[in-house]
């Protein structure tokens, strides 16, 4: 058997294995054409020459197969310099190494008529498959595409048992009146997709019994139930199709919806944020929640104290997850449309807009809360909003939000400016000022409390370099800025709420949720009024 039968065989039997072939010789090569099978135990069938060249090229190739990409290596037979194989041949080579037999692996539990559907979709688009049932009639392989794997058992449970479920397999249960032995079975396993075909008065009756069965929440909530796309499909081929577009979703990590709302193409829904504090991502959590796709662009080191409900903590490092929302960090704005496409918001180190020209969004926010307009204007975007004083609708934007506490909070104006910054925070509990923590002296930031922390009067919160900030009451941490960051005298650092244990530090405030809803109503009467 010559190689490339031997890789026609391999690749039938759906057997990983990387096959390399010699694309370029130059000078006193060990070999000018040659190919090379290396498998994932790193053996192999052929050769490229042999020596170190062919010793890189088989670790090349299982890194490939890990990686399941291909490349292109180089090599030069010579003891030193670059791309250097440690020979003394003097030539060069290079090496295409291709990766083959990984088919995604797709087991369909159950032989009905969904299941045979779906195996004639998925064999269409590359997938393994394998089929397990109870029932040797329901297993006839004249109902299935050629090559599919046909597992029986005496009962679902051992047909599952003999079944290789692995982190990337695809599971789709489908059966009469199995499907509860089978999911109870299955959902512990750890699987790229495990979809089960139920109603929604069942999906309740099962996710019950598993629970009663001690099944974690993480493990029941990651079971795609009801299955597929509501795509309003009746028959088993429509079915198939609404369900292997789900699992195709997963397979590619796509975010999913119509390509026509693509936020690269159709950016009527697409909302630049300036400013990532607490009342900013308030206004981009409403927003995200109604449909729109948000973007943050703020400093590089954000000065916000309430991190743990700010979508800007994200530029400090890890991504963040505020009321089940998770940003993360953007470098440009493929990026940004990256994380869009991902069901994620986006933040971006933009302090002056300089995206605005590639991205174009359809709404811009200015919520960086400076109390002054520090670069926002009309002309930004087809509507302009801007949070708090500082700002004069129909002049600066299209329409500002009052941001004070009290009666107006949240009133949209359209023509003047809000009321004047008073100066004074907000009343907890009796306490306004007082709760308020400030920089003793320009310094560099040192915490020794964190968010959610109760603290007493007296406690040592931080230092700014020496100096001791010291909790003037007792109560929650719910605020605090970010250790290391440097600041002046007087600067605002901390917050405690004297409610205590009461407190919650990890969703957004009443009062971003009413201005939220505000730049939400803004926008809506803005939109008509442009459409009019």
């Amino acid at each position: 058997m010559n190689i490339f039968a031997k890789a026609a065989q391999l690749e039938e039997q759906n057997t990983p294995f990387a096959l390399a072939n010699i694309i370029e010789t130059r000078g006193s090569a060990p070999r000018h054409s040659g190919q090379m099978i290396v498998k994932t135990d790193g053996s192999i069938i052929g050769t490229v020459g042999g020596g170190m060249i062919e010793r890189y090229v088989i670790e090349q190739a299982l890194e490939a197969l890990q990686q399941r990409k291909s490349r292109v290596i180089k090599g030069r037979m010579t003891r030193s310099g670059p791309e250097a194989m440690g020979m003394d041949c003097g030539g060069a080579m290079s090496v295409l190494i291709d990766v083959y037999g990984l088919r995604p692996s797709l087991l369909l539990i159950g032989a009905g008529h969904v299941n045979r559907a779906v195996a004639h979709a998925a064999d269409v688009v590359g997938f393994d498959i394998t089929v397990a049932d109870a029932y040797a009639e329901s297993l006839n392989k004249d109902y299935f595409p050629t090559g599919t794997k046909l597992v029986q058992g005496s009962s679902m449970v051992e047909a599952i048992d003999k079944l290789d479920i692995t982190k990337d397999s695809f599971v789709v249960i489908a059966t009469n009146h199995q499907d509860q032995d089978a999911i109870t079975k299955v959902v512990n396993c750890d699987t790229q997709y495990l979809g089960l075909m139920a109603s929604r008065r069942k999906v309740q009756t099962l996710f019950t019994h598993l629970r009663q069965c001690n099944v974690s929440e993480s493990h029941i909530q990651a079971i795609h139930s009801p299955i597929g796309f509501n795509i309003g499909a009746e028959t088993p081929e429509e079915i198939a199709i609404s369900i292997m577009a789900e699992i195709l979703k997963v397979k590619h990590q796509s975010a999913g919806g119509l390509m026509k709302d693509d936020s690269r193409l159709n950016k009527n829904k697409l909302v630049l944020i300036r400013g990532a504090g607490d009342i900013a991502t308030g206004v981009a959590i409403r927003l995200f929640n109604s449909g729109f796709k948000v973007v943050l662009s703020d400093i590089a080191q954000p000065t916000m104290i309430r991190c743990s409900v700010s979508f800007g903590q994200c530029l400090y490092g890890e991504p963040c997850n505020v009321e089940g929302i998770t940003a993360r960090k953007a470098l440009n704005c493929e990026d940004v449309f990256k994380a869009i496409d991902d069901g994620q918001v986006p933040v971006m180190i933009d302090e002056t807009c300089c995206s605005l020209a590639k991205m174009k969004p359809a709404i811009i926010i200015d919520a960086i809360l400076a109390k002054r307009n520090i670069g926002t204007t009309k002309d930004m975007a087809p509507i302009t909003i801007a949070l708090g004083p500082g700002f004069t609708a129909g002049i600066d934007c299209d329409a500002v939000i009052e941001t004070n506490r009290g009666h107006h909070l949240g009133r949209i104006i359209y023509n003047g400016v809000t009321q004047a910054n008073t100066g004074i925070p907000g009343n907890i509990a009796g306490y306004t000022h007082q709760r308020v923590l400030r920089a003793p002296c320009a310094g560099v930031m040192h915490n020794h409390v964190k968010l959610g922390d109760i603290v007493e009067e007296g406690d040592v919160i931080a230092h700014v370099d020496d100096s001791p900030v010291i909790a003037p009451l007792g109560g929650m941490m719910r605020g605090l800025l970010n250790a290391g960051l440097s600041v002046t005298e007087g600067f605002k650092i901390g917050d405690i709420d004297p409610r205590g244990i009461e407190a919650d530090f990890t969703t957004i405030s009443d009062k971003a949720r009413a201005i939220g809803g505000s730049v939400l109503e803004a926008i809506m009467h803005l939109e008509n009024k442009k459409l009019d």
